[in-house]
């Protein structure tokens, strides 16, 4: 038997603001749209494994929250694990559902990932964010991370609602800027490649494009980061059909070269070495047996163009600590090196936390997949076909 994982299908709603639907009605528009693209139906999946937060924290669905959404929309009676794993929620179903048919204990698996986290009370659907941490150690972990650079300050700070992860994200662009020299501007330039690209993708909660004078002159958030820095707060959802080799002569279908899931360690903050995405990143390489030569096209987690700057770095596609002049170098650009986030990022397509990964992956195979991305907009560069998260043809091992 060829249990070799493949992603046969895939789907995702538009990111934005969606007031009037339920997190059940988008993600049936998601997990349907990814069946029809894998030409099955919900007959056909064996299991399905549900990301969620905002049903849990904000509509209160503590409890089966993916039975309940899936249920009217045709998966009655079939196995469904509930998964919560902050913002790699959906990564972490897609990750379940590879393990999962490897194991040959279905044929078909579906991932799918929903967040509503647009409230009518702004403060509402950034609450959710503050329970992604240590809550118990909340005051210990912020204060040691405004530890790792001098005080801002008057004239810098900021008042006002945010999320507590966009200073976290603050301060550890401000060490990286002390120790690096990463500059407001190479944030910028992050941010405008983002809402650049973002222009083409007609399901991006945004859609304008920024000057990187215009990012650095909006509205401050917490310094160095600005409003078009930061991800929106939006409401998705994004589902993946996962199979294997021998249920299906579809050449569509893309294999699964690699797929890892680690947690966080104790270290010093500036051990970049051993930073949970570097060690994700080389766990991936090695097991795909590739390096960060064979990518043709990234999606990553830019929460906060700081994001970007920290991935591309921890994915080798820049030393450590050139992750600002890379990325101001164009080389994450449509046409560059390695275009990252083709889609625009969480940045300007949205974070809807738990279909953020899924909503990755969907890029990716739209990408990989020869004509789709193109058509999307005639005017939208497509990076190679020979490579979308990595290479199926290069087996060169990384680092040597």
């Amino acid at each position: 038997m060829n249990r070799e994982a493949l992603i046969l299908g895939v789907g995702a709603t538009p990111f934005g603001r969606h007031l009037d639907r339920s997190a059940g009605d988008l993600v049936g528009q998601a997990a349907h749209e990814a069946l029809r693209d894998a030409g099955l139906t919900p007959a056909d999946v064996g299991a399905v494994f549900h990301a969620t937060v905002s049903q849990k924290a904000i509509d209160g669905q503590h409890m089966i929250p993916g039975q309940v959404a899936l249920r009217p929309h045709g998966f009655a009676g079939v196995p469904v694990v509930n998964v919560e794993n902050a913002c790699a929620g959906g990564a972490t179903a897609l990750w379940l559902a590879i393990a999962h048919v490897r194991a040959g204990l279905s044929d078909v698996a579906l991932a799918v990932g929903v967040d509503k986290l647009v409230c009518a009370d702004p403060a509402q659907g950034l609450a959710v964010f503050d329970g992604a941490m240590d809550i118990a150690h909340r005051e210990e972990t912020l204060a040691a991370l405004a530890a790792l650079t001098e005080p801002l300050p008057p004239e810098l700070s900021v008042d006002g609602d945010r999320s507590v992860f966009t200073e976290i994200y603050a301060s550890l662009a401000r060490a990286h800027m002390q120790r690096f020299g990463t500059t407001e501007a190479h944030l910028a330039a992050v941010s405008a490649k983002n809402h650049a690209h973002s222009v083409h993708n007609p399901r991006a909660h945004f859609r304008r494009a920024f000057t990187a004078q215009e990012i650095l002159a909006a509205r401050r958030v917490a310094w160095p980061l600005t409003v078009p820095m930061c991800s929106p707060v939006s409401d998705g959802a994004a589902a993946v059909v996962v199979t294997r080799a021998d249920f299906t002569r579809d050449e569509s279908a893309l294999a699964v070269l690699s797929s890892v899931l680690l947690s966080g360690t104790d270290r010093a903050a500036d051990d970049a070495g051993r930073h949970i995405g570097r060690r994700a990143a080389l766990a991936a390489y090695e097991k795909a047996g590739i390096g960060p030569q064979d990518v043709d096209v990234a999606e990553v987690h830019d929460a906060t163009a700081f994001g970007e700057i920290q991935q591309v770095e921890n994915l080798g596609f820049c030393p450590i600590g050139d992750g600002g002049p890379w990325s101001a170098s164009g080389a994450g650009a449509l046409g560059g090196t390695v275009p990252v986030n083709p889609s625009g990022g969480l940045e300007s397509r949205g974070h809807p936390v738990s279909a953020t990964g899924l909503a990755q992956v969907f890029e990716l195979v739209t990408q990989r997949a020869a004509g789709r991305a193109s058509a999307r907009s005639p005017t939208r560069a497509s990076p190679s076909p020979r490579t979308a998260a990595a290479s199926t043809e290069s087996r060169r091992r990384w680092p040597p």
